[in-house]
């Protein structure tokens, strides 16, 4: 059983389009959408008995696609909900999350990581696919595959009396082949790992590299004789140059990464993901202490520590010409301010046309899914309109008033 896509023609009449790939937008824009694709794209296309919706001045896009998020954790207790939580509890509280990103334009998300024993987003992912719930549709790497004591290690917050491990850990070339091995058996699509400390883990801090080069070369082989990409946590320079040499597919964060690794990174067509409003947010409120009540004491001082590497790091993002698709790391703030991804892109120097087409068809090309991020014959039909005019104000890509996913309409109002 597969989702329901209409097989009723739509015709999208749009005074303002844009592609996913062009420099600007066009004019004047029909798109003829049958049996969940996109049929037939131009000035004028052959209606027949179809529906036909006039978006007026609305611009039309691609939808969005958020590369980095985690629709299962929640931001008010992002470390200890996994301990108290029954993993159906948390898939459903992803309900209302999926629901909300969908009729916020965006279509296709990538899941990267829960912290539940379960592989809960794969379930998530499969009822989306089957029309079983609503929400984007859903690519996922279940767990984060983690060295001892780095940052998917969450045992530091049991007692040491507890004696048990918590989180998918593995060390040394065995271990780390059976993991990967594991997660593809459960249905990954992806496969993330720990290449450096974080912020907000408890023990271990960002700039560190927690695999040897030897390590991540076996992780990522693994996943590559199965045909599964892989996709590090990797904030500081070591960590992020180690797996770009073992031939990952994309960088999350990077956010310390060098203009050096930077340029290695282009030279292999490694993306980055920079998910920088998480980070740039917190170096806008190092001095309000109602920002970080309730978090770990140990964040804010990371942060401090590294706050102007973080900036020179996304002025350098912004200079480069590495491949930058769209991601937030939603779930470690509320879900609902992912779209501030577009604003923080563009205000720390990337271009409004490179953030939109970091969340269309660059994204859907880090994905591996040329059928997305692009309004032409043949891909898929996800469509989205909103009032304004990214170009000019990409605040507007809050404003998203019609949705269209897999041929169908999810939102419109009128």
């Amino acid at each position: 059983m597969t989702a329901n896509i209409s097989t009723e023609t739509v015709v999208i009449v749009a005074e303002r389009c844009w592609d996913g790939l062009a420099d600007k937008p066009s004019g004047h824009t029909e798109v003829a959408v049958r049996d969940g694709c996109i049929a037939e794209v131009g000035e004028k296309v052959e209606r027949g008995a179809g529906r036909v919706v006039d978006l007026g001045g609305r611009m039309l896009l691609p939808g969005f696609i958020d590369c980095h998020i985690h629709t299962t954790m929640d931001p008010s207790a992002v470390l200890t909900a996994f301990a108290a939580d029954a993993a159906t509890v948390i898939a459903l509280r992803a309900l209302p999350v999926l629901r909300d990103l969908l009729d916020r334009g965006f279509t296709t998300v990538r899941d990267l990581a829960t912290f539940t024993g379960e592989p809960i987003t794969v379930h998530l992912r499969d009822a989306l696919a089957r029309g079983l719930i609503t929400g984007p549709r859903m690519l996922v790497a279940p767990h984060l595959i983690s060295a001892r004591g780095a940052h998917g290690d969450l045992s530091t917050l049991l007692a040491p009396e507890y004696g048990r491990e918590i989180g998918v850990l593995a060390d040394g070339p065995a271990e780390i082949t059976r993991a990967v091995r594991a997660e593809i058996r459960a249905g990954a699509d992806w496969i993330k790992f720990g290449a450096t400390g974080g912020f907000g883990s408890p023990s271990d801090d960002p700039g560190q590299a927690t695999y040897t080069q030897s390590e991540m070369d076996t992780l990522v082989a693994t996943a590559a004789d199965l045909d599964v990409p892989c996709t590090p946590h990797a904030y500081g320079d070591l960590g992020v140059a180690r797996a770009v040499r073992a031939g990952v597919r994309s960088i999350e964060h990077g956010n310390l990464a060098s203009s050096e690794t930077l340029s290695l990174m282009q030279q292999r067509g490694v993306f980055l993901v920079p998910t920088q409003f998480m980070v740039l947010d917190a170096l806008d409120h190092l001095d309000d202490e109602s920002y970080w009540q309730g978090k770990d004491p140990a964040e804010r001082t990371k942060f401090h520590r590294y706050a102007d590497q973080l900036r020179d790091s996304a002025r350098n993002v912004a200079a480069s010409d590495v491949r930058v698709a769209f991601g937030t790391d939603a779930g470690m703030f509320p879900h609902h301010l992912n779209g501030r991804e577009f604003p923080a892109m563009v205000g720390s120097g990337i271009s409004p046309l490179r953030a939109l087409r970091a969340a269309t068809s660059t994204a859907a090309d880090l994905l591996r899914r040329p059928d997305l991020g692009r309004i032409r014959p043949g891909a898929t039909a996800d469509l989205v309109a909103l009032p304004g005019d990214p170009f000019d104000d990409i605040d507007s890509t809050g404003d998203v008033d019609f949705v269209m996913h897999r041929g169908t309409i999810h939102r419109w109002i009128a």
